[in-house]
């Protein structure tokens, strides 16, 4: 007797839904894409027609899953203010948006809350900082867990099998020497406990970020884009030691939070 293969015993046990797996293959493709992609491009990258394809896009655009521009369509923010409403992230924002209030205040930087997505960093909250001169991350804004400071704290306090994951999702698929040097920088961030780099993108920038912790793993980092200015209310260390008490207070509400459900 010949088995079948698991896929082909997958795909039996499931409920097939046919139109729900176009427009879920139209969201992963315009979600992975920088720029815009015409109804032919769609066509092509999907490997359907474009009767298939016309009305369920269609159906997204009026919803506003997607939008269309003059270069094509691209997805909007709709699916990612969803998320944002699900309870643990909810709760994380309502814990956050507080303390990284007064943390502006008190450093006269401003900050910004990511959560891991995939095998990036995700921006679900900001808070401007009350000064003349400063630096901001819209929301939203999505860059490869491996690229940046932020990225690299959410790295370094997760389980071997999460990393592995994540590991798997890097595209393109990292080289044995540079993930080498994501491990060596990670683990040092796990010792001391926080990110502490001069930007790539902008000189004079510092980058400091910490995380917020949900047991013995970080479930977001706050970071802290610290600008020198002249009248600086504080110094680059004193904003990594306010920041690092802000994290912690975050943390323990956090945890007194799933205490209490």
């Amino acid at each position: 007797m010949v088995s079948e293969p698991s896929e082909a015993l997958d795909d039996k046990r499931l409920y097939r839904a046919p139109a729900l797996e176009k427009g879920l293959d139209i969201l992963e493709l315009l979600a992975a894409e920088d720029f815009p992609l015409t109804m032919s491009a769609i066509v092509t990258r999907l490997g359907r027609s474009t009767g298939e394809l016309f009305r369920m896009i269609q159906v997204l655009e009026h919803r506003g899953y997607v939008a269309q521009g003059p270069d094509g369509y691209v997805m909007t923010s709709r699916l990612f203010h969803l998320g944002l409403k699900r309870p643990p992230v909810r709760s994380l924002m309502e814990q956050a948006l507080p303390e990284m209030r007064m943390l502006s205040d008190r450093i006269g930087q401003s900050c910004y809350l990511a959560i891991p997505s995939g095998a990036a960093s995700s921006v679900i909250a900001r808070m401007e900082a009350n000064t003349s001169v400063g630096f901001s991350v819209r929301v939203g804004y999505r860059r490869p867990i491996h690229e940046t400071p932020s990225g690299h704290v959410l790295y370094a306090f997760q389980s071997d099998q999460t990393r592995t994951e994540w590991d798997d999702l890097f595209d393109p698929p990292l080289s044995d020497q540079r993930r080498a040097e994501l491990i060596a920088t990670t683990e040092e961030i796990r010792g001391q406990g926080f990110a502490r780099a001069d930007s790539a993108e902008l000189p004079g920038m510092v980058e400091l970020a910490v995380p917020i912790m949900r047991g013995d793993r970080a479930v977001a980092v706050l970071t802290v884009p610290f600008i020198r200015i002249t009248d600086a209310t504080v110094d680059v260390d004193q904003a990594l030691a306010t920041l690092r008490a802000t994290a912690t207070r975050i943390s323990e509400q956090l945890i007194g939070n799933d205490a209490r459900i």
